[in-house]
Order: C-alpha cells, then structure tokens, then sequence
C-alpha cells in the first residue's frame, strides 16, 4: 500500500511540475499582435508630421517602440498581405494581382499562422485577408483556428456578402456568414479582445487587419467632424476619420492589455499595407492628375507618388515595434532598408520559434537592430513591382516583365530607367542615371536575376480546390475570374457591368457528381434574374454619397439563356421571366480544369455570370 501511495505521489508532483512548466512557458513566451491598416500611407500619422490627423495611440507606438524607418511594403494591398504571411517576395508565391485568382499564396507555403500554430500558438485573424475566399487559400486553411473576415479585398466586393457597408454587417465567421452588429473597426479589435481575454492558457498570434481607411469612405460622421471643422476637404475628413476610429480602437486593445497582465510580453506591430489612397492630391508635371505625380494639396511626408505608384509614396510604410519585456522599446529607429518581407524571419528569431522545415525566406531577421540601438545598418538591395491593370483585360494574369518595377538599395532608387538619390531628392524630381552608369547597371543586374527567379510563378495557375469535405459550397464571383476586365465589387454588379467571356480554374480533389448553379445576383438576394434591384440605402451621417460606387445606376438584365463549360461538359438552357438561377448537373472528373459561364441577353450579347456555385449533389 505504501509503495502505491508513493507512486500516486510522484505521478502527482510530476503532473504539477509539467503544469507550472507548461504555465512558465506560457507566461514566457511572447505573444504577439500585428496590425496592418488598409490604404493609410506613411504620411498619415500624426507623429510622421501630418498637421490635421490626430493618431495618439499610432504616435505612442512611435515614440515609444522601435520604428523601422525606411520600411517598403508593395504598392497595393493583396501582394503586400502574401509577402507579409509568407516572408517571401509575393509574386514567387502566386501574388501580383488583388483580383482574378492572382492574388492566391500557394498553397504549399508555410503561412505566418501556419508556423506560430505549430509551435503551439492560439491564432487568431480579423478584418481584411484578401488572399483568397475558398479552400484552400481561407484563413482557417492557413493556420489561423479563429477567423472573421468580410469577403474580397473591401467590404462589398463580389465575393462579400451582398450590400455589406461598414454597418451591421454579415462577415465569415470560420466559413460561415453570421451578422455582427457595429462598425466594421469596432467590430475587428472587439472580436481582437475578445480574443484575448480567453486566450490566457498559451501564447497567442493575433492579426487585426482593419479594412479602413480603405474606400468606400464610410465612418461615423463624429469621427470625421474634427477635420471638417479644420478645413480638411470633404473626402480627406472622411479618411482622416476613419483613421481616427482605428486608432481609438489601438488605444481599446492596449488598455485590454495592460488590464490582462499582458502588456510587457506581447509584441505588438503596427503597419500599414500600401501608400495612401486620400491622403493627398497627386498631379504629374503635365498638371494632369497622376499616382505616381507630386503632391498639390494634402501630405504625404515630402514623397512622390501614392497607392498604386513605384514611386517612393507608393510603398514607404510605418512599421512600429513594440516589447517591454524583450527591450524593444526606447523611441529609436533603425534607419537601414527593411520590408514586409522581413517580419515573418525576424518573429520566427524573436519568438524562437521551430521550421518543421527549412524555409527560404527573401526576408531576413531584424532581431540585432531591435534589440540593440548601436548596431550599424547593413546595406542590402530590395525590389518592389506594381502589376495592377484595372480597366484592362487580364487575360491569364501573367506577370509582365519590367512593369513598374524600383529596385532599392540604401538612399538610391531605380524606378524604371530613372535613378534617383532620395538624400539629395527626396521627392524623386531628378533622374541621375546618366552620373551613375556602374550603379544603374547594378541595379538593374539585381532585377534580371530576381526576374527570372520570381517570373516562373505564373507558369501555373492556383485554383480552387473542390473538396466538400473542406468545403460545401464554393462560390465563384465574377471577381475571380480570369479573361476579360472584371465586375470587381457590388456596384458594378448591381450596373450590369458587362463581362467578356472569362473564366475560373479548379482542381477537382474530389471527383463525383456536382451541381453548379448560375446566377446573376447572389443566393442571399432571391431575386429573379432579370430583376431591377433599388440602390443601396445610404444616409450621409454614415456614407460617402458621391463616391462613384453609391452613384453607379441599377440595370436589369434580360437573361434568356445560360451556359456551363467545365473540363469537357457543356451545356445551355434557356431562362424564363422569374427563374431564379439555372442549375446544370456534373460529372466532374479529378484535376485542375477551367469552368466558364455565360448570360446571353434578349439582343444576343452576352457576359460572363457573376456567381457561380459549386457543390456535391450529394
């Protein structure tokens, strides 16, 4: 009996030993919090000189952590979040575009939340993704246990849940559509601290990715009245108020720290995606308006060129770090080259946390300028591209060779064949390439060898993978689409903006019997498919009633046939006054295949459908 006793006993102080071990590694290990806002630019932050926008708890951040001080991110949002997640240039991952299936991390990358859940990490996401809305390019397939995410790249686009905008919206909650009440930020950092009151058992991986200040420009008008009052233009007071409830709720998030003894172990991170969307009027030399032009009215931190533009405005970005208790704090900067792609090394080196597998990563670990404030800055070389083509046919979405491209080393800018010196020309004003003829040749050695190391990307596609067992029901919106120019949010659905004949890839993991359905409006909606649908409802205390997507013209469309191509089926039916959606039954075989639906009109033209869903008969 007694050598029982003595067994239990030492099971027992065995147990509790693994448990205040497991509780010390918990209390030990940081967590970590990134947030990344969507279209704010560097100039837009109070401590960065803007002398209208109030950013208390942005400026805190600056003031009191380290800030990287000459940071680059892409030039818009889908290829900043892919570098961002996979450390890696995003056009080697499958990310160029932010729309028509190019803006897909393949899948066979480690994602940020991949690798912090598997060393143990409670993961969590909300807001913006914008890398993909089916398996497997979710959120909840990409390592993250917890999700709530609006749908495409902003709130109302295709593949959104239908008139979502900004206000007690319907977001995806893990997969699934649940309304939530409140405003779209309010509504990300209360699910962010939520999130981490409960999570007090293991060290977590947050990631809040407000969709503000991104347009359309809707906020509170009590948010954007204190730069109206300053004279700010109408638009600009609206972004500038959208930032505000952004940093509000930072200051919410903080104090939810420090009430939960979390404050000193946690990192926090705090960037911004692309240069600014409303920050500032651009004009080229010509006077005509230009992204990538100078600044006319407005700030944007003494640079050339915004959102969209390879110009230095267009990818400079505030990151602020910020860990007590690893001595990431003092108010410095580091001012050497550092980007997006560095973050993922540099917390997988800070948290020392374990690669199940090597990882190449473009980026490399900040962790020695972090931590220490007089290690000197190394020089490096860094490459951005912009391969935006709105209003064009994307065709394939290959990537194309010398479009808008900076290579970056150190104070030197090769921006197509311009070289600029940003320490004697900040505002990138004067081409020295003809001084500098070794240095352009440098720098230009350094694009071809990336090129063709980035280029091989698009020798595939990345499509939607068909298996119900991860996912029912797949929906494929007009956005996706592949072919011609698309039908990118609601408004231009709700126009009846016309679509050339386009297309989708999937890959069928599940081969079997499917039933696709077409349709010109979304599930949620019911309606016929020649019906008008009303505007949408819009007051100007909370919307931005001219922006061109609230002025857009309802259109109603005489569908009378509907056609399905996938791998080698193809079928048409007809389509009468009240139908709904046409359903066509397949037998889908396995592997990758192109799908393409068309709406043929009354007067014979045609579109592309602008929702398709695909999912088991069975």
């Amino acid at each position: 009996m007694q050598a029982i006793k003595l067994f239990l006993l030492i099971n027992a102080l065995a147990c509790y030993g693994l448990l205040v071990q497991a509780e010390s590694h918990a209390s030990t290990v940081p967590n970590v919090i990134l947030i990344m806002t969507d279209d704010q630019g560097y100039g837009d932050i109070g401590a960065h000189g803007n002398p209208w926008l109030q950013t208390p708890e942005m400026d805190r951040l600056f003031h009191q952590g380290v800030r990287l001080e000459d940071f680059h991110v892409d030039p818009t949002c889908s290829p900043s979040r892919g570098a961002l997640m996979s450390g890696k240039y995003a056009s080697r991952v499958g990310v160029w575009l932010t729309y028509g299936s190019r803006h897909h991390v393949a899948a066979d990358e480690l994602s940020m939340a991949d690798i912090f859940q598997q060393n143990g990490y409670a993961t969590a996401m909300f807001g913006k993704w914008h890398l993909g809305d089916n398996y497997p390019y979710r959120p909840m397939d990409r390592g993250f246990e917890t999700s709530l995410i609006h749908g495409g790249g902003m709130v109302g686009e295709t593949p959104d849940f239908w008139d979502n905008d900004y206000y007690d919206d319907v977001y995806l909650r893990n997969g699934k559509p649940e309304r939530v009440a409140g405003y779209c930020t309010d509504v990300w950092f209360d699910e962010a601290i939520a999130f981490v009151k409960k999570s007090q058992d293991k060290p977590f991986f947050l990631y809040v990715a407000p969709n503000a200040p991104h347009g359309p420009l809707f906020v509170p008008e009590a948010y954007a009245k204190p730069y109206k009052e300053q004279g700010v233009p109408h638009a600009r007071s609206l972004f500038f108020g959208m930032i505000s409830s952004i940093d509000e709720n930072m200051g919410r998030l903080r104090r939810a720290l420090m009430e939960e003894g979390l404050w000193e172990n946690t990192i926090l991170i705090f960037m911004n995606d692309n240069g600014t969307a409303q920050g500032a009027s651009f004009k080229a030399g010509n006077g005509r308006s230009s992204n990538s032009g100078w600044v006319v009215d407005g700030y944007n931190a003494g640079m050339r060129g915004k959102k969209g533009s390879v110009f230095e405005g267009g990818h400079r970005a505030a990151c602020f770090l910020h860990w007590p208790q690893g001595r990431v704090v003092g108010g410095r900067g580091y001012t050497g080259l550092t980007a997006h792609i560095d973050l993922l090394p540099t917390l997988v080196d800070l948290c020392e946390l374990r690669l199940n597998k090597p990882i190449d990563f473009d980026g490399i670990s900040l962790k020695p300028f972090l931590m220490e404030a007089d290690v000197p800055a190394i020089s490096r070389t860094i490459l951005v591209h912009h391969q935006g083509r709105f209003g064009s046919r994307i065709e394939d979405g290959l990537l194309i060779y010398e479009k808008n491209v900076a290579v970056m080393r150190d104070r030197w800018r090769l921006v197509g064949k311009q070289l600029f010196d940003l320490d004697h020309d900040p505002e990138q004003r004067r081409d020295v390439a003809a001084a500098y003829p070794d240095l352009v040749r440098s720098l230009r050695a350094e694009y071809e060898a990336w090129w063709r190391e980035i280029s091989v990307a698009d020798d595939r596609y990345y499509p939607f993978w068909i298996d119900p067992d991860k996912q029912h029901t797949v929906l494929i919106s007009s956005q996706n689409l592949m072919g011609a120019s698309v039908a990118y949010n609601h408004q231009h659905v709700r126009a009846g903006t016309p679509i050339e004949r386009s297309f989708a890839m999937i890959d069928v993991k599940r081969p079997g019997r499917y039933r696709i359905t077409v349709r010109r409006w979304p599930r949620e909606l019911d309606l016929s498919m020649d019906a008008l649908l009303e505007p949408l409802p819009l007051v100007p205390e909370r919307h931005y009633l001219e922006d061109f997507l609230c002025t857009m013209e309802s259109r109603a469309l005489p569908v009378c046939k509907a056609a399905l191509s996938v791998g080698s089926f193809s079928d048409e039916q007809p389509v009468v006054t009240g139908d709904r959606e046409v359903v066509f039954e397949v037998e889908l075989a396995a592997g990758e295949q192109r799908i393409e639906s068309v709406l043929t009109l009354e007067d014979g033209s045609q579109t592309a459908a602008y929702f398709m869903y695909i999912e088991p008969t069975k």
